[in-house]
């Protein structure tokens, strides 16, 4: 009897351990980028981090211009493999980005609206606003697109990148 007790609580221990950390690693921020890429890539908040960053400013609804600090999306486009530059030519003129966000808000983008070689505005994943981090309702990650009369593609809480053909279904 004492040897089935010891085994329940060694098993409930084990349970509570493992549920514990299977949370923390699936509610860690991460941005994945797949489809038409050459690399299907995930980066981690810390990733992001490390990489260089700029800042944009976006003017909010009620007319305030706000600093945010994020990473170049091209740049997180690059380390995917995606068409850029003198790639983006005949068939991959059709590519696009579908921007994914964690309340099921989408929005699109030609490859060429967010490729230096076709704009000068630089669209970032930003990570800060005013030197803090953003807030959890907005954040981890913010695309930020200055610019914009309405600011309506620059969603929050962004989840996913994916890259396709406009002739894919």
């Amino acid at each position: 009897m004492i040897l089935i007790r010891f085994c329940f609580v060694v098993l409930s221990i084990s349970v509570i351990f493992f549920q514990g950390n299977s949370q923390t690693a699936a509610t860690k921020p991460s941005l994945k980028v797949s489809g038409q890429v050459a690399k299907l890539l995930t980066l981690t908040a810390e990733d992001l981090s490390k990489m260089k960053h700029v800042t944009a400013i976006l003017k909010d609804r009620g007319g305030k211009n706000v600093n945010y600090s994020g990473v170049p999306l091209q740049d997180i486009l690059g380390l995917a493999g995606v068409s850029t530059g003198g790639q983006l030519r005949g068939e991959n003129l059709s590519k696009y980005l579908l921007v994914k966000c964690a309340d099921g808000y989408e929005v699109l983008f030609s490859l060429a609206e967010v490729d230096s070689s076709f704009t000068d505005r630089v669209i970032i994943l930003a990570d800060s606003t005013e030197g803090s981090p953003l807030p959890s309702d907005r954040g981890p990650f913010r695309l930020i697109v200055p610019g914009e009369k309405k600011p309506a593609r620059s969603s929050y809480q962004v989840l996913e990148f994916v890259i396709r053909f406009a002739a894919d279904k």
